[in-house]
């Protein structure tokens, strides 16, 4: 009988959790003691999920390794960041696969989730094998399969993703058992035959796009120099058919801002120094800054004097939709502003640290700083007077 294990409950483990839970007997792992007694009570602090969809007769929530000993498939889905010196941190991958070789058994099945660069798995395989004695793809498999979730996006969730799948293994039992169990997640499964390939076509998914971002960002502040209207600059560009769109902005979260470094980390390992991959990096990292002299500029114009600036920020999440502020450089900016202005507030819908911002208060503020685009937002842009909008990424003002 499969028993299935989510090992790390953030904003990949627990739709996956719950997603399988409705199917097999699944158990939600997680260290943070916290997570677990929230989500016993049917909470998630992330707000992707209400009590009636966390509430599934056969979940369990634990945070006790010996809850995990009947369990004999793993997936984890566990967060990697990098450290200081941007580089990458392995260290929650190295904790899942120490927990496991504590209480691996043979005809186990181990799937790495988390975002990783090329040869990590098998790397981390090698010390599973040498700890427990037991040999991958004879007496446990292993599989990647790169995370391809967008909190916040009801279009493209689990029901309708296509989902990578690499196994090197030979077994066909083993490869039945993982599709069966990935059919009730995902709706196209794609096969590959090799591990470290999956692992690097999931860096180049978000690199791709931030460097996309990082164009846009620059033709904006060009466009700005030259003072064009970066809106219908766009749109005329936009008529030619192979021309692909994207939106300047901040760029946040936990997958983009990291991912490059990771790609790049084992190119140089191997005697390869990026010349492109990391440009996007230190142009969509300047944006903050980009955005704080906008702002104050726009703020200096006005002639307002310095006591009487009373500023509300608009949108702090990473991006709209979500409660996530990992890596959001609004937040920055917020504390930016606060420092600088005595009346600043920062407001998000998404965000329940912050109070609501209620239509009689809108009067009050001098200033109204959009940093993120979406249909709440754009409800305050269109109820507050349009000099009183400060949009660094023409969100509203055009």
């Amino acid at each position: 009988m499969l028993k299935i294990c989510v090992i790390g409950l953030g904003y990949v483990g627990l739709p996956i959790c719950l997603k399988l839970a409705k199917n097999f007997k699944t158990i939600g792992y997680d260290i943070n003691s916290k997570r677990i007694d929230t989500l016993k009570r049917g909470v998630d602090l992330n707000n992707e999920f209400e009590k009636k969809e966390i509430n599934i007769k056969n979940l369990k929530f634990s945070k006790k390794i010996e809850d995990l000993n009947s369990s004999n498939f793993y997936i984890i889905c566990v967060p990697t960041p990098i450290t200081n010196s941007k580089k990458p941190d392995l260290r929650y991958i190295d904790k899942s696969f120490n927990l496991l070789s504590k209480i691996l058994k043979i005809g186990d099945i181990i799937v790495l989730e988390s975002t990783v660069y090329p040869g990590v798995t098998r790397s981390f395989t090698k010390k599973l094998e040498k700890k427990t004695k037991l040999l991958n793809n004879h007496d446990f498999s292993t599989c990647y399969s790169p995370e391809r979730i967008n909190p916040g996006d009801k279009d493209r969730n689990l029901n309708n993703i296509n989902k990578i799948l690499a196994y090197e293994g030979n077994d066909e039992k083993v490869r039945r058992v993982i599709t069966n169990v990935y059919k009730k997640i995902s709706k196209k499964l794609i096969f590959s035959k090799s591990i470290r390939e999956a692992e690097t076509a999931k860096g180049i998914e978000n690199i791709q796009r931030d460097l996309n971002i990082a164009l846009f960002n620059e033709i904006l502040m060009i466009c700005n120099k030259l003072k064009l209207d970066f809106n219908e600059v766009v749109r005329l560009a936009s008529t030619k058919w192979n021309f692909i769109n994207f939106s300047p902005g901040l760029v946040g979260g936990h997958c983009l801002p990291v991912d490059p470094f990771y790609l790049t980390y084992i190119a140089k390992k191997r005697g390869y120094k990026s010349k492109v991959t990391l440009s996007g990096r230190s142009v969509n990292n300047y944006m903050k800054k980009y955005v704080i002299n906008f702002t104050n500029f726009s703020i200096k114009t006005s002639k307002i004097k310095k006591n009487k600036i009373k500023i509300c920020i608009v949108g702090l999440t990473y991006k709209y939709g979500v409660a996530d502020t990992r890596n959001s450089q609004k937040i920055d900016i917020l504390k930016y502003f606060k420092r600088r202005y005595k009346y600043t507030k920062g407001f998000d819908p998404f965000l329940k640290t912050t109070d609501n911002l209620k239509n009689h208060e809108l009067k009050k503020y001098n200033f109204f700083l959009f940093l993120s685009k979406g249909p709440k937002f754009k409800k305050i842009a269109d109820l507050v007077d349009k000099k009183k909008i400060i949009d660094p990424f023409f969100y509203y003002s055009n």
